[in-house]
């Protein structure tokens, strides 16, 4: 990685808000890599009890246009601590509530509130306090200090399962977990920024110039979270993988990341946003084949090794998401329409997520996985298509 010197301005909070991402990460490691066995195994969800749940989960999303609306004189800081502090209380309700899968479904879902409150405020602080032209690579950055984060949360729980009763220990990391978390929002209280929204500025933010930008979003929401939902799951229930085995894909994921990230950063200053918009979806087409088919065309064993390979290439190509926000950069007339727009666009993502995180359980119940992953498959195609038509300055 390079030195940050030279992708972000001198006396911003950039080293604060990236130690505060690396510790919400970490904790998010140990949280994600231990979730879905335990919505599994423990709390007993099937494939459409965990759509059920994923559909809650992402309501947060879905809202937070309205939610940020309630708060639109808060700084971009401030938020980002607002988050911190909600993210922390679903931590801790995870790990104190019993196994009910109402209970459960709460604490996921409120822990969800704070961490796309979050999102958009990652996202505009970082390019808020990137040097001019480096807005593509200080998000590589910031994705990378988040997979490091992620991976040291997914090896201790792939040593840790490896020795330990699964049943017995998984609300011993939820609490473990809690306690990484209550140190990064003591690390997001250190963030001292004034990016305050314009008091006249419209609560509601939408403009007609973002069509395409808020389309894409749409796309790219709906594809997304066919993985992050059932791609797991997949795994779990349909091929039997245990919670070290998850631990160690997410793991091999988040390594792929870490490596990865700056460059595709890189690679969208130097190409293009536009480029890799419509590159990406491509090796999504193959990864959606297979690990929708790959039962079919190989033994068990081996479609099962297929099927990871595949869910670390998906990890790899959504990291092109960049691309989107450097494009509202691109376009946008000052920092703070960037935010605005940024968290607008979380919200209209969230309007077709959360409907596939409902029927696509149910959708996996009555016509197979394979139907799952060529729905997501063509709405990659969809999104492909679409920001082929963005038209960029240089054009």
């Amino acid at each position: 990685m390079r030195n940050l010197g030279v992708v972000f301005k001198a006396g911003s909070g950039y080293k604060a808000l990236l130690v505060s991402i690396l510790a919400t990460s970490l904790g998010y490691g140990l949280y994600k890599g231990i979730l879905d066995n335990y919505l599994a195994q423990i709390v007993t969800m099937n494939e459409f009890d965990r759509g059920l749940t994923e559909f809650f989960r992402e309501m947060p999303g879905l809202l937070l246009v309205f939610i940020l609306a309630a708060l639109y004189t808060f700084s971009a800081e401030r938020l980002y601590k607002i988050g911190s502090l909600i993210m922390l209380g679903g931590m801790v309700m995870i790990s104190a509530v019993p196994p009910e899968k109402a209970l459960v479904t709460m604490a996921v879902s409120l822990y969800s509130l704070g961490e796309h409150i979050q999102l958009g405020m990652k996202s505009t602080l970082t390019l808020g306090y990137a040097l001019p032209g480096r807005g593509g690579e200080a998000l590589g950055v910031q994705s990378a200090v988040n997979q490091i984060g992620s991976l040291a949360g997914l090896i201790v729980i792939i040593v840790a399962f490896l020795f330990v009763p699964e049943g017995s220990s998984f609300r011993i990391f939820f609490w473990i977990a809690s306690l990484i978390t209550l140190g990064s929002v003591a690390t997001a209280m250190r963030l001292k920024g004034s990016s305050r929204t314009d008091p006249h500025r419209k609560r509601f933010y939408f403009r007609k110039k973002y069509t395409k930008y808020y389309m894409l979003e749409i796309f790219y929401g709906a594809r997304k979270q066919v993985f992050f939902t059932f791609g797991p799951y997949v795994l779990i229930l349909f091929y039997g993988a245990r919670t070290a085995a998850i631990s160690f894909l997410l793991a091999l994921a988040a390594v792929a990341g870490f490596l990865l990230a700056p460059v595709v950063g890189r690679i969208i200053d130097r190409i293009g946003y536009k480029t890799v918009m419509v590159a990406d979806t491509l090796i999504l087409v193959v990864v959606c084949f297979f690990y929708g088919f790959a039962h079919h065309l190989f033994p068990r064993n081996v479609a099962y090794i297929v099927c990871c390979i595949n869910y670390i290439l998906d990890s790899v190509i959504s990291l092109a998401a960049m691309a989107s926000s450097v494009y509202v950069q691109d376009i946008s007339d000052d920092p703070d329409e960037v935010r605005a727009t940024l968290s607008t666009g979380i919200s209209v993502n969230h309007m077709i997520t959360i409907l596939i995180a409902l029927f696509g359980g149910w959708i996996w119940q009555t016509l197979g996985i394979e139907t799952l992953f060529m729905l997501s498959a063509l709405l990659g195609l969809i999104n492909s298509a679409y920001a082929a038509t963005i038209k960029t300055k240089k054009a």
